[in-house]
């Protein structure tokens, strides 16, 4: 691979309000327990093109309005007093953004190629949730010109809406406080939600989701899709990162939306179901699906990780797209609205059910469609209804699978995301 003729270090200074520590939220015990199954920090990244003109100096001063601007940015893991887990916001202090040099002579696909390799790492490297800053953040220049923003956040700190937020609002001045409809910013932040939490109102929302998880936890089998066919898994590795890329699957998934009359999440959920379902001979398919919970009094414009795992199941035999469709509509509707609980109570839960089975069930299928502006997008795109097979036929050409590398760990024997690509289904 082409590597940069010239690395340099930029400092990003920064400080900002809202220094103290407060309980964990709902989202961050989820997502440390996946940290801890699994090893990394399931961080949030991408690689955003930067318009003419814009600088590495620009990019720094963005950076730093973000780690000043939001307290999330500058939160990492402390103990409290009890010995637990709790979450620090710090006031300021200093990060540095890489700055990644490539001469003349490279061309523009061995640049691409590098930021897309870049991207790729910074998607798996570890953070220290306990002193890291976690946001890492970097720019690719090309002949001069700035020419890529990568950036990475630790997921303890962020969701996709989450970082929709930050990046919308990540050029500073009046017109980044407030949201399209002239909202203020955070009502709630990230660590007066860690209070909030420890409320007896949402202690009683708590509770109405354990009854729901109990009822689908004494179905399911010990794993998911039963022990492993190849344990060796593909060339010795067990788990392996990929990609798949289509804008006829995004065509198909628009035209499936407008003909029954729901939204592009239901119509991939379903879509996906039936694949897993079709490859692994399993069926019905019970799955966690990762929900945003945004839908929530008071949570919709929160700088934290919202998400949590809900749970489903589905039988998909004999039935076509649009009844797998209607089904999930019902199903997943139920499911979102217990989504929204304390993972230490989940976590009691199931140890009880394990110790009266006298063995251990786990869900490993694990789904999550983390599109925000693609999301939109998509269901204006099915409200139009303009999808005709001969467009989707057009579009199969722009299609590709990628093996990427490989994960040491996951908990899950299937984790797949529906990444915010616009035009396009991406799933990793």
């Amino acid at each position: 691979m082409t590597e940069p003729t010239a690395t340099s270090r930029v400092p990003v200074r920064f400080s900002g309000p809202g220094a103290s520590s407060a309980p964990l939220t709902w989202g961050q015990k989820a997502i440390l327990e996946d940290i801890r199954a699994s090893g990394w920090t399931h961080n949030v990244t991408d690689i955003l093109p930067l318009q003419p003109g814009v600088t590495a100096e620009d990019v720094a001063e963005w950076s730093a309005n973000i780690m000043s601007r939001f307290p999330a940015a500058r939160l990492c893991l402390g103990t409290d007093e009890a010995g637990r887990d709790c979450q620090v916001v710090r006031a300021g202090g200093e990060l540095f953004m890489d700055v990644y040099d490539f001469d003349d002579t490279v061309d523009d696909a061995a640049v691409d190629k590098y930021t897309d390799e870049l991207w790729y790492k910074q998607h798996f490297a570890r953070f220290d949730l306990h002193s890291d800053w976690l946001m890492y953040t970097a720019v690719v220049r090309h002949r001069g010109v700035a020419k890529y923003w990568v950036w990475t956040l630790a997921h303890i700190i962020v969701d996709a809406t989450a970082v929709s937020l930050i990046m919308s609002r990540r050029y500073g001045g009046e017109a980044a406080d407030s949201g399209g409809d002239g909202a203020a910013t955070d009502e709630l932040s990230i660590l007066d939600l860690g209070h909030r939490e420890q409320t007896e109102p949402l202690r009683a929302v708590s509770d109405r989701a354990m009854r729901h998880w109990e009822k689908h936890l004494r179905e399911i089998p010990e794993l998911t899709f039963g022990p492993s066919t190849h344990p060796e898994g593909r060339k010795g590795e067990r788990f392996w990162h990929g990609r798949y890329y289509s804008e006829a699957a995004y065509l198909a998934v628009t035209a499936i939306a407008e003909r029954t009359k729901t939204d592009t999440s239901r119509v991939l959920l379903a879509v996906i179901l039936i694949a897993v379902a079709r490859g692994t001979g399993v069926n019905p398919v019970t799955a966690k699906v990762i929900v945003n919970n945004r839908f929530r009094p008071g949570l919709r414009r929160v700088v934290a990780p919202l998400t949590q795992d809900s749970v489903l199941a589905v039988d998909v035999a004999d039935l076509t797209v649009d009844e797998v469709v209607a089904r999930v509509r019902r199903v997943s509707t139920t499911a979102s609205m217990n989504a929204y609980y304390d993972p230490d109570q989940l976590d009691a839960l199931t140890a009880s059910l394990d110790a009266e089975r006298g063995s251990s069930a786990r869900i490993s299928l694990r789904i999550n469609d983390r599109r925000v502006e693609a999301r939109e997008a998509a269901e204006e795109e099915a409200r139009a209804g303009l999808v005709t097979p001969e467009r989707v036929a057009q579009a199969r050409g722009a299609t590709w699978l990628s093996w990427d590398g490989t994960i040491e760990h996951l908990p899950e024997q299937a984790f797949i995301t529906v990444e915010d690509k616009p035009g396009a289904v991406l799933l990793q």
